[in-house]
């Protein structure tokens, strides 16, 4: 077995983006996410204890979902509603784990219409 090192989570997302200054405003008005800086081509959110990277390109390529996490994902949803955005599948129950706990998924697309999801952990009884 090697020997571990000090990694601790994940530190940074990256994805890019057609539109910086667009979406700049969407991930912070309308997520509601912390906008730390912006610096050339690139602007940062606070994301918990993960930093969000956003790179403006002309080329945009396929990547990974990111999964926002949240506490009451019904009710973020509705206020993400209000806010504009269309959910491409609603918030719905989709494992529910031996111990009661549940896990809870909803699907949209950000202002380039690649998909983000809004996840919420239900801890069992």
């Amino acid at each position: 077995m090697s020997e571990p090192i000090s990694v601790s989570g994940v530190g940074q997302i990256a994805r890019t983006v057609s539109d910086l200054a667009q979406s700049v405003a969407w991930y912070s008005d309308v997520l509601g996410l912390r906008h730390l800086y912006t610096f050339g081509n690139m602007a940062f959110f606070e994301c918990g204890e993960t930093r969000l990277m956003l790179t403006e390109t002309e080329a945009l390529a396929p990547e990974s979902i990111v999964y926002f996490s949240s506490s009451d994902i019904v009710g973020d949803s509705n206020t993400l509603i209000a806010r504009g955005v269309e959910f491409v599948q609603a918030p719905q129950l989709v494992h529910q784990h031996e111990d009661g706990s549940q896990e809870w998924m909803g699907f949209f697309n950000d202002p380039d219409g690649r998909p983000l999801g809004l996840m919420e952990r239900r801890v069992g009884n």
